[in-house]
């Protein structure tokens, strides 16, 4: 399996080393940086990390790797978006997902609860919210996989899944095999 990681601003390296993990105790494969157009076809899975989704839109449109990601999309390519990555699937029409940035406050009021996320088992994942977005409303084809403070902060749909946390933060893997297992 390749997974193509968008790596022009964010939690880039801190994905790569989640799924480097994730994949070495499950299906293997490589992880790949995308900087520019090209990478994205050749990929099995796409991540688009947190940061700041204003500036990650920016550059995947200067690089030309959105309408790569759209094409891939389209194509049943498994895509995760994390945070930042989550407002861009909304942004670009990727999900039938409304958002509202910020959710949660402003960086001081980033925090870490545990979340019950029947898809991966019954112990609940450390999530960590940083500047957080939060989904505000779904179409009937997105499943809604967790809740927090009555904000949806987890969605799928088709193969498309949306986290507002970042669960490259932590040590638990099973987010990244539930997406893996996308492919």
């Amino acid at each position: 399996m390749r997974v193509g990681i968008i790596a022009l601003q964010g939690s880039v390296e801190e994905h790569v080393r989640a799924a480097e993990r994730a994949l070495s105790e499950g299906c293997g494969g490589e992880v790949i940086s995308v900087k520019h157009a090209d990478i994205v076809p050749s990929c099995d899975a796409i991540i688009i990390p947190g940061g700041e989704s204003t500036t990650i839109g920016r550059l995947m449109l200067r690089e030309g790797i959105v309408d790569e990601i759209k094409s891939a999309a389209k194509h049943g390519v498994p895509i995760l978006g994390t945070c930042a990555g989550l407002i861009l699937l909304a942004r670009y029409g990727l999900m039938d997902i409304h958002v509202t940035r910020n959710a949660f406050g402003r960086q001081r009021e980033s925090f870490e609860t545990p979340l019950k996320i029947d898809v991966i088992g019954e112990k609940p994942f450390n999530a960590v919210f940083i500047r957080a977005p939060a989904i505000t409303k779904v179409g009937e084809d997105v499943e809604i996989l967790a809740k927090c403070n009555g904000y949806i902060v987890a969605a799928k749909q088709d193969k498309l899944v949306a986290l507002a946390f970042h669960p490259e933060l932590t040590r638990d893997p099973r987010l990244h095999h539930f997406f893996f297992d996308l492919v």
